[in-house]
Formats: structure tokens, C-alpha cells, sequence
């Protein structure tokens, strides 16, 4: 080392240090204008998410249509029309139901209270006065009338926030009408800005998730249809009130609300049959139980892989994080979601042959269906080979 090299003063800052400090305040201010930012925008970018998601759900519909003449906005509008009197009818069953049981109660809140307490005093072997119960649901001071009043003034409350989810309700179908109806216009838009090749992969992007969409809502319509006919037939025969109501429910809440929806499902029928009779309860619940095991076990791996070729664990793991970061709406939207993310790595990857050993080797006929579903991605190749 020469005589006229300088060592750095060891108590000097290295400039590195300054910049790291920089950059970090820097990403810091940025994380919570960003945060804000996102926090303000939550509720418009959750529509356009759940735009998107009926959006993609749809435009096969569209599609048929527009194939035999139909103009493109005319037939998006008929088919959003139709899932919007489908989603009215529901709404309007389950209210009218849950309204007919309150009003009941209400009405007749001794019987169904003597019915109860000697329901608990027979097999619980508890020693409850009946009149005493009535005696306390009746008394003005009590905790039940005190909660009834408390609730008359939530009625605002509760017309504000219909009126938001109608407001919101209507967002929603009016994004989704625009992204079908100017589908290829915005499809084409994109992809003017692109290189062929890049266009391909951003249209072959777009078909997988129409497919996975699509698919997803057949599957799940497929189970709702069927889990509602299994339960109208046990309801009816058990003579439970409102039949197609409850069927109705059980179907539709438990395919399209994930995790929790079996649960919440089940519990509405079976508290309507307890009110009536704790024995048809009892029976209902045990069907709803046998029933979940054999949708669980039977029905559903084989619509699911028919339709959407994704493994219980992995929808059910989606689910829950959707559910984590976006609420009910994550959850029910990502499954799709998730659907598309897999095959999409799938096409992405390149597929070797699997060498031999007992942990890789799978049933005989899960062989046979894994090699008729290659054949039926790349026929040309196996027509090659077998020639």
C-alpha cells in the first residue's frame, strides 16, 4: 500500500447505509399511501372483482346466443335478467319463510314453549316450570321484551343497508353487462397493445378462466339441484312446513358459500322441524349428516373432477384463504380462482415420464382415466404415436 492512500475513517458512514435508510423510509410512505389508498377504493374493487367473476360465468351463455343471431348487449341482458329473478325468488322464499315462523311463534309462543320445556324435562331430566318461562318472555321489564324494543330501532339501520346492497347489487350488474357485452372489443383492445405471441398466451388465459368459471358454476348448480330434490323429498315426507323453501336453502347455501355453508345449511330445516317436533329434528339432522358424506365422498370428487379436474383439499384450502383476505365473497371466488392458477401451471410446465416405484403407482383405473384425458389434450400426437 502507498504512502498517499487514505484509509476511510472507521467513525464515517458508508454511502450505502444512507441510501438503504432512504429507500426504506421511501417504501415505508409508499406502503401506507397505498394502504389507504386500497382502503378507500375496498368496496369498488371488490364490485369489480365480483363483476368479473359473472362475467366470466356468463359469456359462455352469451356466447351460444350471439353464435344464432342474438346481438351481444341483448343477450347479456336477458341472461343477467334471469340470474337476477333466480337470486329474487330465493330471497323472497327464505323471507317469506323465516317471517312465517316468527310470526308463528309469536302467535302461539305457549305452545311451542310447553312443547319445548317438556321436551327438556323428559330427557334432560330437568325440572322447569312452563308458566314461569312464559311468565318472564311476557313481562314488560323482562330481558325479552327489553330486546324486542331494542330491536324496533334498527329498523332504519336495516332499510339504509338493504338500500346499499341494492345500490351495490346494481353496480355489479351493470360492470358485468359491460364486460360481456364489449368482450372482443376489449379483448382486442388488449391485445392490439401486444406481440403474437403474448396475445396468445393473454386470449388462452382468458379461455381457461371462462372454462374454470363455468365449470366451477356447473358443478356447483349440478349439487345444488341435487342436494335440494334430496332434501324437499325428506322434508316432505317428515311434514315439515315449507318444504320448498327450506330445500331451496339447504341447496343454495351449502354448494355456494364454502366451509361454513354446510353448517349454516343444515341448521335452518332442522330448527324449523324442532319447532314442530324434536323427533323430526332429530331425523332430519341425522339425513343431513348421511347426506354430506355421501356428496363429500361419492358425488363430489366425481362432478368436481368432471368439471373443474381440482383435488376437495386444494378448493378447500383456497376457500379459506379467499375467506381470510376478502371476506365471503374471497371465499366463494376462490375456488375458481384457484381452478385457473392450476391449470394454468399445468400448461406452463413441461410433463415427463413418471419413473416406476410404489409410491407413484395409482389404481388401475385411475390410469386408464388419467391416459384417455392426455389423449383427449393432444390427440394428434397419440394418433402419431400409434401409427
Amino acid at each position: 500500500m502507498s504512502d498517499t492512500e487514505v484509509n476511510p475513517s472507521p467513525s464515517r458512514m458508508p454511502n450505502w447505509v444512507w441510501k438503504a435508510v432512504a429507500v426504506f423510509w421511501l417504501g415505508y410512505l409508499v406502503a401506507i399511501r397505498a394502504d389507504l389508498f386500497v382502503g378507500k377504493l375496498y368496496t369498488l374493487l371488490l364490485l369489480l372483482l365480483v363483476s368479473l367473476f359473472l362475467s366470466l360465468a356468463v359469456e359462455p351463455g352469451v356466447n351460444r346466443l350471439a353464435k344464432r343471431g342474438w346481438r351481444r348487449g341483448t343477450a347479456t341482458v336477458v341472461i343477467l335478467l334471469g340470474v337476477m329473478l333466480a337470486f329474487i325468488v330465493f330471497v323472497v322464499a327464505i323471507g317469506a319463510l323465516v317471517g312465517q315462523q316468527i310470526a308463528d311463534l309469536l302467535g302461539d309462543s305457549e305452545t311451542y314453549v310447553n312443547r319445548f320445556v317438556n321436551f327438556a324435562n323428559h330427557n334432560f331430566g330437568t325440572h322447569i316450570d312452563p308458566t314461569q318461562v312464559l311468565d318472564e318472555i311476557q313481562r314488560p321489564d323482562g330481558a325479552v321484551q327489553k330486546f324486542i324494543r331494542s330491536q324496533r330501532g334498527r329498523v332504519v339501520d336495516l332499510s339504509v343497508a338493504a338500500l346499499g346492497l341494492l345500490v351495490q347489487a346494481l353496480s355489479v350488474a351493470l360492470f358485468t353487462f359491460y364486460l360481456v357485452a364489449d368482450g372482443p372489443k376489449l379483448r382486442r383492445a388488449i391485445c392490439s397493445r401486444l406481440r403474437p405471441e403474448r396475445q396468445r398466451t393473454v386470449l388462452s388465459t382468458w379461455e381457461i378462466a371462462i372454462d374454470k368459471t363455468g365449470g366451477y358454476l356447473y358443478s356447483r348448480a349440478l349439487l345444488s339441484g341435487l342436494s335440494a330434490l334430496s332434501h324437499w323429498v325428506i322434508l316432505q315426507a317428515l311434514g315439515t312446513k315449507a318444504p320448498v323453501a327450506l330445500a331451496l336453502w339447504v341447496g343454495v347455501v351449502s354448494q355456494f358459500l364454502p366451509v361454513v355453508g354446510t353448517y349454516l345449511a343444515g341448521a335452518l330445516p332442522v330448527l324449523v322441524a324442532f319447532i314442530d317436533s324434536p323427533m323430526k329434528a332429530l331425523i332430519l339432522l341425522v339425513f343431513v349428516v348421511l347426506y354430506q358424506q355421501i356428496e363429500n365422498y361419492l358425488l363430489l370428487p366425481r362432478i368436481t373432477a368432471r368439471t373443474m379436474d381440482l383435488h376437495p383439499a386444494v378448493a378447500f384450502g383456497a376457500a379459506i384463504a379467499g375467506g381470510a383476505v376478502l371476506g365471503p365473497v374471497g371465499a366463494v371466488l376462490a375456488i375458481p380462482g384457484a381452478a385457473m392458477v392450476q391449470a394454468l401451471l399445468i400448461d406452463a410446465g413441461t410433463r415427463h415420464e413418471v419413473i416406476d416405484s410404489h409410491l407413484v403407482r395409482m389404481p388401475q383405473r385411475r390410469r386408464r382415466a388419467e391416459r384417455r384425458a392426455a389423449r383427449a389434450q393432444h390427440p394428434t400426437a397419440s394418433g402419431n404415436g400409434d401409427s
